[in-house]
């Protein structure tokens, strides 16, 4: 399926035409929705219940980990299987988990370590859905529309990490965790759906269906890590998640310990971000004659990691509020490009396969988790914020000098090649 070359929807809603991703991407929204809250909801009562940082931390380790184990795997089985199936079971296992932690909290029964056990079954359908939904994208809207097509998909993320914390940080205060989880439920509920009311014929494709799995996982890694600008976007995923983004596991942390505000106020922290990387995002899917997709890619790459620095030494809770709605918009850059710069370069067949191998990149992240629980536990939460910063920039300027080519003119793959 292609999008029309003419349209009456603004170019930034382009994607849009397609009746099934009008259905897709609100689903995508909700069930991101219920996850966002989790990582909030469940952040925050572990840190009530231990007073940690480490344990905290192990929040978004657990959320990630599957991304290790399963990531690869999804992205092999996006190409050979029917993915609206694939997807369909994803929503089944969220919905699951989050019935699963209401009923505890409704009885009073919950345990500091039932939150690892809800997020690692939330973060195992993650890792299968992000391969499956993206594969699913370039399949509706075609080469020409991916770019538009993805950043609409990287709106509804971001909208989704910055409406989800702060809704979780007011029934916080409100009515408490199980209240949040209520409305977890909910939001998973109204993506099962959704992705119910799905109808496509987008299965894998035969050649791949006839070979054994464990030559495909083979294929799409040495596929990937042959290709200059495919080993960029992974090495840059693996920095980013290493070094970068476990920074959202202390914002608990940060905000009672070092800005001195409540589960409002921290919620909006994270909100914030999502709001920058909304408004990027959407500058991104309004954009017209992009060539350099890698370069929007490490340049937001370097805007994030540059904010996350100042943030680390800022006291005041509007300053860091300010800072972390720049890296917002510096992540738009970074999550938006990094699957279509995969889209564009991977030839066809080997595209869900090639996301599978940045889904494992992703799945690096819970060493980042560990590593800097470990540190703020030792040092501090702003002094281990200062030091994953300051080592993500040195690495982000390491790869952009010695592999130029993610610097360079996207150059197109057909579905033919």
């Amino acid at each position: 399926m292609r999008l029309p070359h003419r349209s009456r929807l603004p170019r930034t809603f382009a994607a849009f035409q397609s009746p099934s991703y009008r259905i897709m991407w609100p689903a995508n929204f909700s069930s991101l929705l219920s996850r966002w809250m989790q990582m909030t909801l469940l952040g925050w009562m572990v840190l009530t219940l231990t007073d940690s940082a480490f344990l905290v931390s192990l929040v978004g380790f657990f959320s990630l980990a599957p991304m290790l184990f399963v990531g690869l795997l999804s992205g092999v089985l996006a190409d050979r299987f029917d993915r609206l199936k694939l997807l369909r079971v994803t929503q089944v296992v969220g919905f699951v988990a989050g019935i699963g932690m209401a009923a505890i909290l409704v009885m009073g029964r919950e345990e500091f370590w039932h939150a690892y056990v809800t997020i690692t079954l939330v973060g195992s359908a993650w890792a299968l859905e992000l391969p499956t939904r993206r594969s699913m994208i370039h399949d509706l809207v075609g080469s020409n529309g991916v770019t538009n097509a993805v950043a609409l998909d990287s709106i509804g993320m971001n909208a989704s990490a910055m409406v989800g914390p702060a809704l979780a940080g007011v029934l916080i205060s409100q009515v408490d965790v199980v209240g949040g989880y209520v409305a977890v439920v909910v939001f998973s509920m109204v993506s099962m759906v959704l992705v119910w009311m799905l109808r496509l014929d987008i299965k894998g494709r035969a050649s791949a269906a006839r070979r054994r799995m464990m030559v495909d996982l083979l294929v799409g890694v040495r596929y990937t890590l042959r290709q200059r600008t495919l080993l960029a976007v992974v090495l840059i995923t693996i920095v980013m998640n290493v070094l970068f983004f476990p920074y959202r596991f202390l914002i608990p942390v940060i905000a009672r310990d070092v800005l001195g505000v409540g589960p409002d106020l921290m919620g909006l922290m994270d909100s914030v971000a999502g709001l920058g990387a909304s408004a990027g995002a959407i500058a991104i899917a309004s954009s017209t004659n992009m060539r350099r997709h890698g370069l929007i890619f490490i340049g937001g790459s370097v805007l994030a990691a540059v904010c996350l620095m100042g943030f680390s030494f800022s006291k005041v809770y509007l300053m860091s509020l300010a800072l972390l709605l720049v890296l917002g918009a510096g992540t738009a850059g970074f999550s938006t490009m990094q699957a279509t710069v995969v889209m564009l370069v991977a030839r066809a067949g080997m595209r869900g396969k090639a996301l599978g191998v940045i889904s494992l990149a992703i799945g690096t992240s819970p060493a980042g988790s560990l590593i800097v629980g470990a540190l703020a536990e030792r040092i501090g939460a702003p002094m281990a914020i200062t030091i994953i910063s300051g080592v993500s920039l040195s690495l982000l300027f390491l790869i952009g000098l010695l592999m130029p080519s993610i610097r360079a003119q996207t150059r197109l793959k057909g579905d033919g090649e």
